[in-house]
């Protein structure tokens, strides 16, 4: 576990912060934020040598930023922490605090993704599987929209239908890293009662839980 080298990495930039929560809070906050704790998490479960993984700059350089950090530093699986938004065209409109916002209530859950194109493409899915199990083991559903015609180009092919695995190929983090890698979109920050939820210390502590001890059983089997 001690030399098991995990990569957290905090999906988005400043400069690009990734979705609008329906409180018109940017993404990138909720994901550095939980990104924080599981890196926490997996260190005081023995992972010394989990790094919490930042990154600036525009949409895509970033992209290629993380991959090369991942690379670069020989890293067993690449984590990236995301929380999760819909189409625009399943969006509603509301207002929060004086200010237009967005809101879609009507899907939530947590998804995990994985690359047929990554050189470990069977470990990424076996990790996200146990990642998944885990969250379920938690109480909490995985987002199941995602195989729905109305995702439009967003619709994934479900990997895994009791734990939320899907496949996105063409995803750079997940594609040209060389280690095991796994998208996990942590939440709904569009769903206004899953975005307060996401802001919970308990419901972060719940994910960064599940995820180590998910970490946890695949080097023991190892």
């Amino acid at each position: 576990m001690p030399k098991f080298r995990i990569v957290v990495d905090v999906g988005h930039t400043p400069d690009s912060y990734g979705a609008l929560s329906a409180r018109n809070d940017p993404e990138f906050g909720f994901n550095f934020v939980l990104a924080k704790r599981i890196t926490a998490k997996l260190k005081s479960e023995g992972f010394a040598s989990t790094r919490l993984l930042v990154t600036d700059g525009k949409a895509r350089p970033s992209l290629f930023k993380r991959v090369s950090a991942a690379n670069d530093g020989r890293a067993d699986l690449l984590l990236s922490v995301h929380h999760d938004s819909v189409p625009d065209k399943l969006l509603e409109a509301w207002e929060f605090d004086g200010a237009s916002s967005y809101f879609s209530d009507r899907y939530s859950g947590h998804s995990l993704f994985v690359s047929e194109r990554n050189p470990h493409f069977a470990t990424s899915l076996k990790l996200a599987r146990m990642i998944g199990r885990q969250l379920k083991e938690q109480g909490l559903r995985y987002a199941s929209q995602y195989t729905l015609p109305v995702m439009g180009r967003y619709r994934r092919q479900l990997l895994d239908k009791d734990f939320g695995v899907y496949r996105y190929d063409g995803l750079v983090v997940l594609s040209r890293t060389r280690s095991a890698a796994v998208l996990l979109e942590a939440g709904s920050i569009i769903n206004r009662d899953e975005e307060m939820e996401m802001n919970s210390p308990e419901r972060q502590e719940t994910i960064a839980g599940a995820v180590a001890a998910a970490v946890g059983e695949f080097c023991a089997k190892r």
